[in-house]
């Protein structure tokens, strides 16, 4: 029987941030954070899961959801055995997956989505123009052009964009992605800590987490 990890999903239009912002919440514990990107850079090629990666990657195809779906949960069992990932102390911070909603079908058998920050990007030019000065900085030059990066904004408006009406719409938040990293974090940090004090143990402590508001409840009984 498949065991269901505990799941936060990044969610947000080319340049939105995700990467950035899973990649500090995976530095605070209780918090695990995999893009899919790392999941594709990790594969074993000589597995057999693999193997059948690098026969579409090598004709120039995509990879089909669900050999997407099982390289990305093959990759959280290994993670798991490794103790990299621990069940019951981490909530899964996933970015770039689901791409579009039959990914977010497979899922279901792994996922408990528990909340999705929809990182908004009110304006989608000022966003491109983000985009290209990124890649330029990066030397990425290719990424750089307007028609690819234009290209990125189609595919994510009509494949993945619908994933959000998929999910119930009491567990989607949103988050202004275009504030300083820093604000756009505390945003994030309101939407999320509550969720992971709900379902885990304190990862230093071990003990249960109480909610600020429970805490504050407690001591202002103690002191009438």
């Amino acid at each position: 029987m498949s065991q269901h990890y505990q799941a936060i999903l990044l969610f947000g239009a080319p340049g939105a941030g995700k990467g950035t912002q899973g990649k500090i919440l995976g530095e605070i514990p209780g918090f695990y954070h995999l893009s899919c990107g790392e999941v594709f850079r990790t594969m074993d090629m000589s597995s057999k899961i693999g193997k059948i990666f690098q026969e579409y990657s090598s004709r120039g195809e995509l990879v089909p959801d669900n050999v997407t779906i099982e390289m990305w949960h093959q990759n959280m069992q290994a993670r798991t055995v490794l103790s990299d990932f621990k069940p019951n102390v981490d909530l899964l911070v996933l970015d770039g997956i689901p791409r579009n909603v039959h990914q977010a079908k497979l899922l279901t058998k792994h996922l408990d989505v528990l909340e999705i920050i929809h990182l908004v990007c009110p304006n989608k030019e000022e966003m491109i123009k983000r985009l290209r000065r990124r890649a330029l900085k990066e030397n990425r030059i290719d990424d750089a052009k307007e028609d690819v990066i234009r290209r990125r904004w189609a595919v994510y408006e009509e494949e993945t964009y619908p994933v959000l009406k998929y999910y119930p719409k009491n567990i989607i938040r949103e988050v202004d992605a275009t504030g300083s990293p820093a604000g756009v974090l505390q945003h994030i940090l309101e939407a999320v800590v509550p969720i992971q004090e709900a379902h885990f143990n304190n990862p230093i402590t071990g003990e249960k987490v109480r909610s600020a508001a429970k805490a504050s409840a407690k001591g202002r009984k103690k002191s009438r």
